[in-house]
Parts: structure tokens; sequence; C-alpha cells
């Protein structure tokens, strides 16, 4: 799939979860089963297309990762 292929898919099939801020830019964290994806988007426009997608397989690896990225910002 390409990019933009799975940001359509997300949106059509996925559950937003919520966003966060990092470094100024808007991510956006979706679920679909037991995937869990965040999105950057150019000019952070929801309704653009995505800059970059990152898949985290699980629940705990969700996890890990938020509190990787908690432990960088301080």
């Amino acid at each position: 799939m390409t990019l933009g292929q799975k940001v359509s898919y997300l949106h059509a099939k996925g559950v937003s979860l919520g966003s966060r801020i990092k470094n100024g830019r808007k991510m956006h964290m979706y679920m679909i089963r037991n995937l869990f994806v965040e999105v950057i988007y150019i000019d952070d426009d929801v309704n653009g297309s995505a800059e970059k997608v990152h898949i985290l397989r699980g629940l705990k690896n969700l996890n890990n990762y938020l509190e990787q990225e908690f432990r960088t910002t301080f």
C-alpha cells in the first residue's frame, strides 16, 4: 500500500484515539484491531496528505513507544 492508501484506510476503518504535539507538530493516533498507527500530516492538516506513518503492533509496543517518547521530552 502507498502512504496515501494507508491513510485512506485509516480514515475509513480506524478509530481515532487522539492527538499530541511533539516539537511543534501535531501527531494523530489511530487504532485498527491490534495495530496502533501514528500519523503526521503535511502542514498538520488531517484532510491533507500524510507526511509520515509509524505503525506499532500491539498494546505493549504502544505503551513502550509512548513511555520512551515521554522520557525523551524531559
